[in-house]
């Protein structure tokens, strides 16, 4: 365990160094032909094998993702992307719109260099952004869309700190694409891409998928600036951190795998779609009942940033392997600690880490900060993107 933690540290690390350089050059000619270079590289070597999706064992847990009627509808998200599309110009709706089982539903990356596709709303009029926040609040919870928008607020917090270079980061450097067409009964689905802020959105009759799910921030408070005050996972934060120190000795020994935390630690981030990664940590079968519903409170945070229905039927999924899921933890359980948390069942794979610093200035590089955070959420075993879903659904439907 401690050999592929190492080996994840050093992959971390070499991507925060990319971010790292690509900060340090000042904005020239050719700065544009460096940043697709980057992004080709990341993506030839991230969509090598076709997916499988994060697994334990290399080989995904067949029939867990059945597709079936949830009873909650999806009629205002499938309304408020077609209200979108319509709000384009023709040019701009052949550009953000890709068929659904398109590798570009693959093609994301949190780095703020990364050269994305779709409509960025940096280009959008006010009607066209209007449209884009509305398939945003169909979709989402209140709180979700909020998290969404504290995250655009705080890279723009970013481009301030950074002498203002918003040509790398700012609050509307976010782009929307569809996948497919949107319907009540074929698959689709739109993607937002951006800096610390990743939605995938996957629609197949009243089912939905909403992974993977990459949410963050540098810094996640601002202090000073347009929009100070603005913070954002805090509460993942401390409710990850009260679970831990709420177990026992002997669960705690188990849960914590490394008490040194040096570096990055997230294993599923951007182009991560086929990890293998082996459940680690206490098991939830082995707490009591007051832990497993803490752990199932804290898994809910994170689930309910989507729409209020869709956010129960995902809780259901993980009520019913909650005894098979795992909470594993890395660094110090001080109140100022910096650390790494995994919660990682058949159905769910969720992770926070606390960051090496990256763009804001006079910060120790080399020392993790809760002033930078990712949060990935995931499904494993195949149905990122809801791929289990949509190989199921092309088996019964032959397109």
């Amino acid at each position: 365990m401690t050999r592929f933690i190492a080996a994840v540290f050093i992959s971390a690390v070499c991507l925060a160094l990319i971010e790292t350089a690509a900060l340090s050059q000042r904005p020239t000619g050719d700065r544009l032909d460096r940043y697709r270079a980057m992004s080709k590289q990341a993506e030839e070597r991230g969509l090598a094998e076709p997916l499988k999706g994060i697994t334990t064992s290399g080989t995904p847990q067949a029939g867990i993702f059945p597709i079936r009627s949830t009873g909650v509808s999806t009629e205002p998200v499938r309304k408020a992307a077609k209200a979108f599309l319509q709000a384009l110009t023709p040019e701009q709706r052949k550009a953000t719109q890709f068929g659904v089982d398109d590798p570009e539903w693959r093609k994301w990356m949190n780095q703020h260099f990364y050269i994305r596709q779709g409509m960025g709303f940096k280009d959008m009029t006010e009607a066209q952004r209007a449209s884009a926040f509305g398939l945003m609040r169909a979709s989402l919870s209140a709180k979700g869309l909020k998290l969404s928008r504290d995250i655009m607020k705080l890279n723009e917090t970013l481009g301030e700190l950074n002498n203002n270079n918003f040509d790398d980061y700012g609050e509307w450097l976010y782009y929307i694409t569809v996948m497919g067409e949107p319907s009540d009964k074929e698959p689709w689905g739109w993607q937002m891409d951006g800096h610390h802020l990743i939605i995938n959105y996957f629609v197949l009759g009243d089912q939905v998928v909403m992974t993977p799910t990459f949410v963050g921030s540098e810094p996640v408070i601002a202090k000073i600036g347009k929009y100070e005050g603005t913070a954002i996972l805090q509460v993942e934060q401390n409710k990850g951190l009260a679970f831990v120190t709420s177990l026992s000795d002997e669960q705690r020994k188990k849960a914590i795998i490394e008490v040194s935390k040096t570096g990055n630690n997230n294993v599923g981030e951007a182009f991560k779609d086929n990890v293998v990664l082996a459940y680690a940590g206490v098991r939830a079968s082995e707490l009591g009942a007051k832990s497993q519903t803490q752990l199932l409170d804290l898994i809910q945070q994170y689930v309910d940033n989507m729409d209020e229905g869709h956010a129960k039927v995902k809780m259901e999924e993980v009520r019913k392997y909650i005894g098979d899921t795992h909470f594993a933890w890395i660094g110090g359980t001080e109140p100022d600690s910096v650390f790494y948390y995994r919660i990682h069942s058949p159905v769910i794979l969720i992770e926070f880490d606390h960051q090496l610093p990256v763009g804001l200035p006079n910060m120790d590089r080399k020392k993790p900060a809760r002033e930078h955070i990712h949060a990935v959420i995931r499904t494993p075993n195949g149905n990122d993107y809801g791929k289990d879903l949509l190989r199921q659904h092309y088996a019964q439907h032959p397109h």
